[in-house]
């Protein structure tokens, strides 16, 4: 069935999440967009701006689009297929905060009465800025980190989210904003502060949750040590283990007398690291031809393995490891927080792979079985 509806403000943040494979920890700012570019990285945001308009389509909802031309959104829209009006174009070649912010207000003036935008907390907090108030919004997910909880599980559930808002079957709600500062996060330091409230379209399963930071408690520290202690029994000398983020993860390392980043990947053997703080380049080279395996614990409250804070273990070097070399580890602090495991690696048909159950270990002598979904 067709669903028609009124006008959709559609805005891409072009480099949104170029920051991620190769290890950079966010996006804000030109002179880190450059050093991405210079790393090798590939611009993200369109493959998921097209990833959502087509899964829009395919339910068959007819509307128009409006937004800004070019890589702001309006290629996209065209190529896809949707009928869109240009309200503006970016100031520049480079778009900036400032272009996102006027792009908001262009599309709520010509109409919009309701926002899709693709990025990160950073495009979160300009849509915020600039938004009039009582006009909903939906994230589709194409930053690195995305703590905030107006993002759509995957940019398919964004579209999925739409359609049932215009069905009438979801609501919108006061969801947070957050801001983190990603100077102190690429020095392996985590400052997150509330920025605010957007209006947004909510559904327990297709929208996610915000990630909220690990508390160190006296049992937690414990529990990670347990966990720890059970991993290194199993450990052979000649894998190669990739640790994701976060503080679980990281008291492997700390077991084993290795240094370990908190907020970065980092590729060890038992005795030794090789690779800290790696990009995913660097990760795919030092396991070319090595038995491999992958350590990670999900987001807390958001249950993301992969796709949140850790895209430098790409779509690639999951396929070179396999399904079956991943390990999943959490607190049972950690775990009471979730629901189910996710999956977002911006491609669709590894994130249908990797679905199913897993087991994840929660202590010594205890594991967990959670249901994992794209």
């Amino acid at each position: 069935m067709n669903i028609k509806s009124e006008k959709l403000g559609f805005i891409v943040n072009p480099v949104a999440g170029i920051g991620g494979r190769v290890g950079l920890k966010g996006s804000d700012g030109e002179e880190i967009v450059e050093k991405a570019l210079n790393l090798g990285a590939k611009p993200v945001a369109s493959q998921r701006a097209k990833e959502f308009l087509n899964e829009l389509k395919r339910l068959g909802v007819i509307l128009q689009i409006v937004g800004y031309d070019g890589e702001m959104g309006g290629d996209e829209a065209r190529e896809v297929g949707f009928d869109f009006k240009a309200v503006g174009s970016a100031k520049r070649s480079k778009t900036t905060a400032a272009d996102t912010k006027r792009a908001v207000k262009d599309c709520v003036k010509s109409g919009a009465g309701l926002i899709a935008f693709v990025g990160g907390d950073g495009t979160a907090r300009d849509v915020l800025d600039a938004i009039k108030e009582g006009v909903p919004v939906i994230g589709v997910p194409s930053g690195v980190k995305m703590y905030s909880a107006v993002f759509a599980s995957t940019p398919r559930g964004a579209a999925r989210l739409i359609y049932e808002y215009l069905k009438g079957r979801v609501a919108a709600r006061l969801s947070e904003v957050f801001a983190v500062d990603e100077e102190k996060f690429r020095s392996d330091l985590l400052s997150i502060k509330l920025y605010g409230y957007l209006l947004t379209l909510s559904d327990p399963i297709l929208l996610q949750a915000s990630k909220t930071p690990t508390l160190v408690t006296g049992d937690e520290l414990e529990n990670q040590k347990a966990i720890a202690m059970r991993l290194i029994e199993e450990m052979t000398d000649n894998e190669i283990y990739i640790l994701s983020s976060g503080t679980t993860t990281k008291a492997i390392a700390d077991m084993l007398g290795l240094p370990k980043t908190l907020l970065g990947v980092d590729v060890i053997k038992k005795d030794r690291v090789i690779v800290k703080d790696a990009n995913e380049a660097q990760i795919l080279e030092a396991i070319k031809g090595e038995k491999a395996k992958i350590i990670v614990s999900p987001t807390r409250r958001q249950g993301y393995i992969f796709g949140r804070g850790n895209q430098q273990i790409s779509p690639e070097v999951i396929r070179a490891v396999g399904r079956s070399g991943i390990i999943v580890i959490a607190t049972r602090g950690k775990i009471a927080t979730l629901d189910c495991l996710r999956v977002d690696t911006g491609e669709p048909q590894l994130d249908q792979q990797l679905e199913g159950y897993y087991r994840v270990i929660v202590d010594y002598n205890e594991s967990q079985v959670l249901r994992c979904i794209a």
